[in-house]
């Protein structure tokens, strides 16, 4: 017998791009054909040394910056229905903190990622983690940019 509580975790890093609801959508409609949970995961820069307090204020105002991204893409998730989800805030270098997480979350199983539309690259995250694909303990995905919610629907 078999368990029937799927364990496999989706991770989508959240910011402000309009790629990472492509990442969103595609980690979504997967876990709602195969079950597992989505793992929202934003992760907040450190500020700089400016003086007393002020780190704090600007910390506190990333932090709830992040979370009104996390809230946002959340209804994303309701509004899709039936998707079981987790969201996570980190503070530091994204890419060091989404290598943590993945060593911390066993269940994490998929990492994904959209491409940029920018004519500039498919971005940062994208470029860092392709490049150590073969370190990584787990597959990437990556979701292009322009593909729209209709064409990723039909893959998953």
């Amino acid at each position: 017998m078999y368990d029937t509580e799927y364990k496999r975790k989706f991770l989508v890093v959240i910011d402000e791009t309009v790629e990472c609801d492509r990442a969103l959508t595609f980690a979504a409609y997967r876990v709602k054909r195969t079950g597992g949970t989505v793992v929202l995961m934003s992760v907040v820069q450190k500020p700089e040394f400016i003086g007393l307090g002020v780190e704090d204020v600007l910390r506190a105002e990333a932090v709830e910056e992040a979370e009104r991204n996390l809230d946002v893409r959340l209804a994303r998730l309701r509004d899709i229905g039936d998707v079981r989800s987790e969201s996570v805030v980190r503070e530091g270098e994204p890419s060091e903190e989404i290598e943590r997480v993945i060593d911390q979350d066993r269940d994490i199983a998929i990492l994904v990622l959209a491409a940029s539309t920018s004519n500039e690259g498919p971005g940062p995250l994208v470029m860092h983690f392709a490049g150590r694909a073969n370190d990584l303990p787990i597959p990437l995905t990556v979701v292009p940019g322009r593909m729209s919610d209709e064409e990723i629907i039909a893959i998953c």
